[in-house]
């Protein structure tokens, strides 16, 4: 099986993640401040690249959204 994280830049699952649930779900789901107060994808790189926890959980976050659109059901073919 391939790794869903292979090739994915930290700076992509950003705007994937901020594009899907917003900043504010985001910082609800992970309360960090760079998501919570006045938040951008340059704050949050900035971040997230010096803090390994914070990273892991933005990287667990992006693998449950790409769970969650593998697993909603699509169109119906006729």
């Amino acid at each position: 099986m391939a790794d869903p994280l292979h090739g994915v830049t930290l700076e992509m699952m950003l705007v994937r993640l901020e594009r899907h649930y917003g900043w504010q779900a985001m910082g609800e789901a992970i309360p960090i401040r760079c998501f919570t107060h006045d938040p951008s994808v340059k704050s949050s790189l900035t971040f997230l690249r010096r803090t390994p926890w914070a990273r892991k959980k933005v990287e667990a976050l992006y693998l449950a959204m790409l769970h969650e659109l593998d697993t909603a059901p699509g169109p119906t073919r006729s």
